[in-house]
């Protein structure tokens, strides 16, 4: 995790906040081109349905004539769509596996071309009575995972063990999750699991929306998502990855130093052949989400917009 934080770090100018960073930006607004209609589908991450659905809004403002469908039913279903053709866009909240990549290269003989969206802190979500300061990623560890490989003391089972008294010592957690066709399950299982195993009873839930409701409605539970689903009925747990070290908000200024455990690029798959033009309508709607409109609509979605420097490099991938 931490090298993953140091790649972002090392590419990136650092950003002291979201607003800010769009305001300093020095990516270009979206130039409107001519010719440009046409239907497409997206299919793959729901974390990513939202901001897809609101790119396709700012995207039409220019081009009225385009549809495109948005189906956001887990990451794992973009690789196939794009390997079948039942989509042009890919939405991820990882990355592919090799053995997904290895399947689309083995079909057309070239592998996705890959670009990142946005940044995204996941989310460890309580309600918003809950007044628990912060947990550690062994301590998440041990309340969702039965292997345990973060090596907490011991399994966590009631708020009591956190140090919650009242009526809270003895209330057992009700925990919330993505269900496994999810990138969100896939990163929280490999980062704040440790490459562990869930508890079975933990409710998976087929959306990020349905996560969050139910942390909501349930006044003992814990559950996770993508933060850009946070609603007013709950709170989100600062983390630290060990012991001893502070626990740190979701912000794009920890996301980007690293300091925040559980931050994590928003991916969009495409199939560009090599020394081919793209379709016009894949182009323009990827240079769209990479404008200065594109990247205000990430924060206007609760997620934080990348730095330039990742701006420039995927807008070079699409020549």
């Amino acid at each position: 995790m931490t090298r993953f934080i140091c790649m972002i770090a090392c590419m990136a100018v650092l950003i002291p906040a979201a607003a800010q960073a769009q305001q300093d930006s020095p990516v270009s607004a979206y130039q409107k081109v001519s010719g440009i209609s046409g239907s497409a589908n997206s299919i793959g991450s729901d974390t990513m349905n939202n901001l897809m659905t609101l790119w396709l809004e700012g995207f039409r403002k220019y081009y009225p004539n385009v549809t495109i469908q948005v189906e956001g039913k887990g990451s794992s279903t973009a690789p196939p769509a794009l390997i079948e053709g039942t989509a042009q866009f890919g939405p991820m909240s990882r990355p592919m596996k090799a053995s997904e990549i290895d399947k689309f290269e083995k079909h057309f003989g070239y592998p996705p071309t890959l670009l990142r969206t946005s940044l995204d802190a996941l989310a460890v979500f309580v309600n918003k009575d809950n007044p628990i300061n912060g947990l550690t990623l062994q301590q998440v560890d041990a309340i969702f995972s039965k292997t345990r490989r973060g090596e907490y003391k011991e399994n966590i089972a009631r708020w009591g063990q956190l140090g919650l008294d009242g009526d809270w010592k003895n209330a057992a957690f009700s925990l919330y999750g993505r269900n496994s066709a999810s990138g969100t399950y896939g990163f929280f299982k490999d980062h704040a699991l440790f490459k562990g195993d869930f508890k079975d009873e933990v409710k998976e839930q087929p959306g990020s929306a349905s996560v969050v409701q139910g942390v909501a409605e349930d006044r003992y539970s814990m559950g996770y998502s993508g933060i850009g689903y946070k609603t007013s009925g709950v709170r989100v747990v600062p983390l630290a990855l060990e012991t001893g070290e502070p626990f740190r908000e979701g912000t794009i200024e920890n996301v980007i130093d690293g300091s925040y455990p559980l931050g994590r690029f928003l991916y969009l798959y495409i199939n560009k052949a090599p020394n081919k033009p793209l379709d016009p309508l894949v182009r323009e709607f990827c240079k769209f989400i990479f404008s200065k409109e594109g990247q205000e609509i990430v924060v206007k979605d609760g997620y934080m917009p990348v730095p330039y420097q990742v701006v420039k490099e995927e807008l070079e991938k699409l020549q």
